[in-house]
């Protein structure tokens, strides 16, 4: 199928491979964080709280690094989380996503640029170039810092602005070097260690002054060093074979990263003594501490509670020295790299708003020559320039941060999502093991390190909301009308709501394929509705639109649907108020899914012509999806033929989560005609734990027919699935539960109500109920 977007568009050129978005990567996520985090972190989390607090961080990273790759090898495209909101929830949700992740990247820009410069100057001052570098002035930062970090984002910006290729090698230059600098360093404090084992002291006490819980705020502190992984998701349409080397380029800077902050924190803890000198002052560290511990630990961390001061401190002495001159040069590194890669980052957020309508078209528009989305790259600049202009480094970081951990809740949910509801569409170039451990896992850490930065800047809480509200206007006001729809979302075609339909009522779906199935569906539907005076009856049908067909001409593809609508709608209408609905998916399934959770639906009717489409599947490639998904009641007929009279109804229960459902479903129908239930069980010879007779006594009262007509009754046989099948030769109706398997475990076997399913020759209802938490997490999952 063709893309429902119109015109022709530009497409940005692919010339970066694996290693370019690896040194993307790394020079995002190896930034000023690390350096700060050991300085502030070190005298309250104590040496070994600091080691566990890196493990623990990469641990957490790792599991939404997974989600990352698994959604960025099945949508390869530039804007990342926009992309994945966008197919997992809709518009709504894509367009806050893709709003937070161009302020989460700017505001990371805006803060590597103050770093920058703040890091240069200071660096001047050591060597006497300038006199001092003031505390107050613009916005409460020395003027200079703030003017030399404006033109530091307009170099890069010029930088990106000449190409991703261009963008790809000056990162993994920068990248390579902060990274040997960095590595330096620990491997410098490892020697040290090798030289005096006795040095594991260092980790003593364990947790210096804090606990087990207040490490769970140095986390917090600590995660931002941990953030920009996600920009590789953005390149999507930048590098060569995504599919493949963008999963991997995501979980090598996560694993690279991890190890790197690691070997640094345990070089810069043991590399130090007690008894060694600080150059700055001529004192042994010991006497340096002025009684805040007699530890390395606390002496780091005795330099205050901002900046890198502790970590610069910590690696003068391990270095005789030379220590602030390498932490510097490091910063510096650390900061161009990740400066770079954030303009980028926030840029294709902007693009891809563009791209699908939901900003400008302009932002959009690619260079001719460049190939580059030249006016998201302006846009994107005047907003790092006002965070660099307006912000503080601490306010600006904490933005950032809080952006970023939404933005990684949000793919962790939509991950599960995705696999659930289109797992069969896409084509994946990576799945995680353990599906769905690690996004759950990662959701239920995050929402705990959120604690360590609730309190982190009042400021930057401001901001956050003041940008959802702003995005909320401009979503509602523009970008709701003006959006394009991609192939994966749902088009309707055509809706009629009948007036009379509520949310609150008993809301009922059909699903019509055709008209040959059209009125067996009506008249069972028509059975079971009449028992309830709040029922409204929605038709719906999905247009098998064929892949290689233009939307525009789906028109002719629609009219076996609405002569299945029209049949329908005859023999209904009497009885209950209908409304009608026909649209386009790429899967079925999801379609049906999806308007059963937007309409409220209670009971859902489909329809099966009795054979596997598929071998993947044990019923058919759009029952079983609908089967596992929709949460909402579910009877799937076979064979109940138009004008069927069921005066004998077998239900087989071996006390399953659907069996009162079933059992209630067979009454209905049984009572319609004035018919007879009888409740089958197969006695094995194996003790059982369900006894019909006492299911039944609990439930007879309840149904809605006279008790007699409902029976037990028990039939030896050792294969249950024969004896189900020959004992239905004497009935009109099989009325029997589906599995709650899932779709894994159904693959490795056909469970028995399938198989009796296919194999019987009698009309036959399948039925399925959703209940409780099970009901509640597929209505919104």
């Amino acid at each position: 199928m063709s893309s429902p977007q119109t015109g022709v568009q530009e497409e940005l050129s692919r010339d970066l491979n694996l290693f370019h978005i690896t040194m993307m990567g790394l020079g995002m996520m190896i930034g000023a964080g690390v350096f700060v985090g050991i300085g502030m972190c070190s005298h309250s989390s104590g040496g070994g709280g600091l080691m566990v607090t890196f493990a623990l961080n990469g641990l957490i990273a790792l599991f939404s690094a997974l989600s990352f790759a698994e959604l960025a090898s099945a949508i390869p495209r530039a804007g990342g989380t926009y992309n994945f909101a966008r197919i997992a929830f809709g518009r709504p949700a894509s367009f806050i996503a893709g709003w937070m992740e161009w302020l989460a990247a700017s505001a990371a820009g805006g803060f590597y640029a103050l770093v920058l410069m703040q890091t240069v100057f200071k660096f001047c001052v050591e060597f006497e170039w300038i006199d001092s570098v003031a505390d107050g002035g613009w916005m409460g930062m020395d003027w200079r810092v703030r003017v030399f970090a404006l033109g530091a984002v307009l170099v890069f910006v010029l930088i990106n602005f000449r190409g991703s290729s261009e963008t790809g090698k000056l990162g993994a230059i920068f990248t390579v070097g902060q990274m040997l600098f960095v590595v330096a360093i620990g491997i410098a404090g490892a020697v040290q260690f090798f030289l005096d084992p006795s040095r594991i002291e260092n980790f003593q006490p364990f947790l210096g002054s804090g606990d087990w819980i207040g490490l769970l705020g140095t986390m917090g502190v600590i995660y931002v060093a941990f953030e920009g992984f996600e920009v590789i998701a953005q390149a999507g349409d930048e590098t060569i074979d995504p599919r493949r080397n963008i999963p991997k380029a995501i979980l090598y800077s996560v694993l690279i990263v991890t190890l790197t902050y690691l070997l640094v924190a345990f070089g810069t803890l043991v590399g130090l003594s007690m008894s060694d000198t600080d150059p700055a002052t001529g004192q042994t560290l010991s006497q340096a501490t002025n009684g805040a511990g007699e530890n390395v630990a606390a002496w780091i961390g005795s330099h205050g509670h901002e900046g890198d001061s502790g970590f610069q401190a910590a690696v003068s002495v391990l270095l005789k020295g030379w220590g602030g001159l390498l932490v510097t040069l490091a910063v510096i590194f650390s900061a161009t790299s990740a400066l770079n890669a954030t303009i980028y980052s926030a840029t294709r957020a902007g693009y891809a708003l563009g791209r699908d309508r939901m900003l400008p078209k302009a932002f959009s528009n690619i260079h001719p020559v460049t190939k580059t989305p030249w006016f998201s790259l302006l846009c994107t600049a005047g907003l790092i320039l006002g965070v660099a202009a307006m912000l503080m480094i601490k306010d600006a970081g904490a933005t950032a941060s809080i952006m970023f951990l939404m933005l990684f809740l949000l793919v962790n949910v939509c991950v599960i999502r995705v696999r659930r509801h289109m797992g069969d569409e896409l084509q994946y170039g990576f799945l995680m093991p353990l599906f769905p451990l690690f996004p759950i896992l990662a959701i239920l850490l995050q929402l705990g390190l959120a604690f360590g930065i609730f309190e982190e800047s009042i400021v930057a809480w401001f901001v956050g909301v003041g940008w959802l509200v702003a995005g909320v206007g401009i979503f509602l006001f523009y970008s709701r009308s003006r959006a394009i729809q991609t192939e994966e979302e749902i088009h309707v075609f055509h809706e009629e709501r009948h007036k009379q339909a509520t949310a609150k009522g008993y809301n009922v779906m059909v699903a019509l394929a055709n008209p040959e199935n059209a009125l067996q569906l009506a008249q069972v539907t028509h059975r079971l509705c009449r028992p309830r005076k709040d029922t409204h009856v929605e038709l719906i049908h999905m247009v098998p639109v064929p892949a290689q067909t233009p939307l525009d001409a789906a028109e002719e593809f629609m009219w076996a649907g609405r002569e299945a609508i029209m049949e329908s709608m005859l023999y209904l209408a009497m009885q209950n108020p209908i409304s009608t609905t026909i649209r386009y998916c790429r899967s079925a399934a999801r379609g049906i899914v999806t308007a059963v959770r937007q309409k409220k639906i209670k009971l859902l009717i489909l329809g099966w012509h009795g054979k596997k489409s598929h071998s993947h599947f044990t019923i058919g490639s759009t029952v079983d999806p609908v089967m596992e998904t929709a949460p909402c009641n579910i009877l799937t007929l076979k064979n109940c033929g138009q004008n069927r009279k069921f005066k004998r109804i077998l239900v087989p229960l071996a006390g399953g989560p659907n069996s009162r459902f079933t059992l209630e479903t067979a009454a209905i129908l049984a009572s319609h005609d004035g018919g007879t239930v009888d409740i089958l069980t197969v006695d094995t010879g194996r003790a059982s734990k369900f006894d019909a007779e006492a299911f039944l006594a609990m439930h007879q009262s309840k149904l809605p027919i006279d008790p007699h007509a409902v029976s037990a009754r028990k039939v030896p046989g050792s294969n249950i699935v024969e004896t189900i099948l020959d004992t239905a030769e004497e009935y009109d109706l099989v009325v029997m539960g589906n599995t709650h398997e899932s779709r894994l475990q159904r693959m490795t076997h056909t469970p028995i109500p399938e198989t009796i399913a296919e194999r019987c020759d009698k009309p036959f209802i399948m039925c399925r109920s959703a209940k409780g938490i099970r009901r509640w997490l597929r209505r919104f999952i």
